[in-house]
């Protein structure tokens, strides 16, 4: 690792909390020498610099690094499966629901959980939590507008039900809006809240060295309740899920034991 990247991860923790040291060397460094080269600076330290004087870069920063790609009902045949095999079992015997979306990104996902919940339960009997690294995208995210490409895998009557379109962008009904609840939060250095039901965290952890994941998986594991279902990404299989705790439930489904 390079003195230059060295001394710019020192000075990202001491400003913002965000332990770059956690993420993937060769993908981070690419992702960011790309974005600065970009905006014209030629190090990582004339690149932390103008940040104290240029806060659109460091909003730029922390979208790059937070990897914001998203849309309703990701990989849809995931969200059947969800639906289909793994939601009974989550619903059976529980007559409320506690639901964490954890690196949200622009809202997608938890409003994608939403939607799919009110077929079977009144939204006063579920509660989502969806955090974010990102405040840029959190907002985003409460004011619940979207460009027609997000909604490529919706059902048709869903999207009927909960969408409004206005010129080229669909507005989502306040009464979905309602159902989850934003807040900023870094998975890597925050507690997390416990007795979850469901946790989905799809298509993050990917970006993280194996011990950052390590460390992630047990903390997951410890908030999720005796029976609740962890859902990760399509890229994130867990290996030696006993070792958390859980046990497979289908591919990508964990389950705590």
């Amino acid at each position: 690792m390079s003195r230059d990247y060295i001394q710019f991860i020192e000075n990202i923790k001491r400003k913002t909390g965000i332990d770059l040291s956690l993420y993937k060397e060769a993908q981070m460094k690419r992702r960011l020498t790309s974005l600065y080269e970009k905006r014209g600076f030629t190090n990582f330290l004339d690149f932390f610099r103008a940040f104290a004087s240029d806060e659109k870069l460091y909003d730029e920063f922390l979208d790059r690094i937070t990897i914001n790609v998203s849309e309703f009902y990701r990989n849809a045949n995931r969200w059947s499966i969800f639906e289909e095999k793994v939601l009974p079992k989550i619903l059976n015997g529980r007559s409320r629901l506690k639901i964490w979306s954890a690196a949200c990104s622009t809202g997608e996902e938890p409003y994608t959980i939403a939607m799919i919940l009110s077929k079977y339960l009144p939204l006063s009997r579920f509660s989502i939590l969806a955090t974010d690294l990102d405040e840029n995208v959190i907002r985003r995210a409460k004011v619940g507008v979207y460009p027609e490409r997000s909604l490529m895998e919706v059902p048709e009557e869903i999207k009927r039900k909960y969408f409004s379109k206005d010129r080229a962008y669909y507005k989502l009904s306040d009464e979905i809006k309602s159902a989850v609840n934003f807040k900023k939060h870094n998975l890597l250095s925050d507690q997390f809240e416990n007795n979850f039901d469901l946790i989905v965290c799809r298509n993050v952890l990917i970006y993280f060295t194996e011990e950052a994941k390590d460390h992630l998986y047990q903390k997951f594991s410890n908030a999720l309740q005796t029976g609740g279902i962890f859902f990760v990404g399509s890229t994130e299989q867990i290996f030696t899920p006993h070792k958390y705790g859980f046990d497979s439930e289908d591919t990508f489904f964990y389950r705590k034991v």
